[in-house]
Formats: structure tokens, sequence, C-alpha cells
């Protein structure tokens, strides 16, 4: 896993500038964790045994969209948002999976900075609206997902 955008510093809600692009680094899906999270998680069979899963339209083994989004949130939570700002997500906007993730796919995330608003209610802090796309070693999208995030502005 590599770590290319880790903030060096604190980044503050005036840090997320509309327009900005942040690549957030690598992870490689291992076969064993991502049958040990379907198990627990999503015991359908493409996700859990690869014969049956080669009987399926998916031709083998996927992945769990949860544990592709349990992935990029690792890079995203290491890489884009600073312990120091973060106040959560009110939610995502939208959530998609157009192609499916295997074993020993190499999953890249990208993070655009979509717009940033500061709260009417909360001065101190603002909501920042990004893009994230996940894809593979072959630069196929295999997840989106337009999640708001609340950020606390920088201290005076």
């Amino acid at each position: 896993m590599s770590n290319p955008s880790s903030p060096s510093r604190p980044r503050w809600f005036e840090d997320y500038v509309p327009g900005a692009v942040h690549e957030l680094g690598t992870i490689t899906v291992n076969g064993g964790e991502m049958q040990e999270f379907a198990a627990r998680f999503d015991p359908q069979s493409y996700h859990l045994d690869p014969e049956a899963a080669a009987q399926t339209h998916f031709g083998g083994l996927i992945a769990s969209g949860w544990h592709t989004g349990s992935m990029m949130m690792r890079l995203l939570a290491l890489n884009y948002l600073a312990p120091e700002s973060s106040l959560g997500s009110p939610g995502i906007e939208t959530l998609r999976w157009p192609r499916p993730v295997r074993p020993g796919d190499v999953l890249k995330v990208r993070v655009t900075v979509q717009g940033a608003r500061r709260s009417q209610s909360r001065s101190d802090r603002g909501i920042v609206q990004s893009l994230i796309e996940v894809s593979n070693q072959n630069g196929e999208v295999v997840m989106t997902a337009n999640p708001a995030n609340l950020i606390l502005c920088r201290p005076a």
C-alpha cells in the first residue's frame, strides 16, 4: 500500500479547494481477506465459494462492494481526512460499483473536491463534497461515491 498524498500537516476546511485532485495511494485485494469479510458481512456465494462463483455471470470470485468500500475508506482516512479536523459524514449522495473487484486487483483511490461551503449554523466548520473514484490496475473504475464530509475550519 502506498501513501503519496498523506498530509504532512493538518488539513482544515480551507485546504479542501474545489477542483483539487488527491491521489490517495493503492491497496491490493487479498483473496483470503475478501472471503473472510464476505463470510462475516456479505455471505453470498460469489463472494465466498470459487466454484459456485465460477458458475455465476461474474465467472469467478468477486469482492463484496462493502469490502471495496472499506478498503477505499482506509486510504481516505489515512490520506485525505485529517484527524484534527474531520467530524464525520452526514452521508453519501451516490455509491456505485460498475465493475467487479477480484482477488489480486490493485486498487487506486482518487478524490476530487467538488464543492466546499461553510456551515450556515456552525461557523467553525464546513461541508466538503467530493467525488471518489476507485480504479483497478487496468484503469477500470470499480467504485464511485459522492460523500459529504464535515470539516473544521482552521483555528484562529
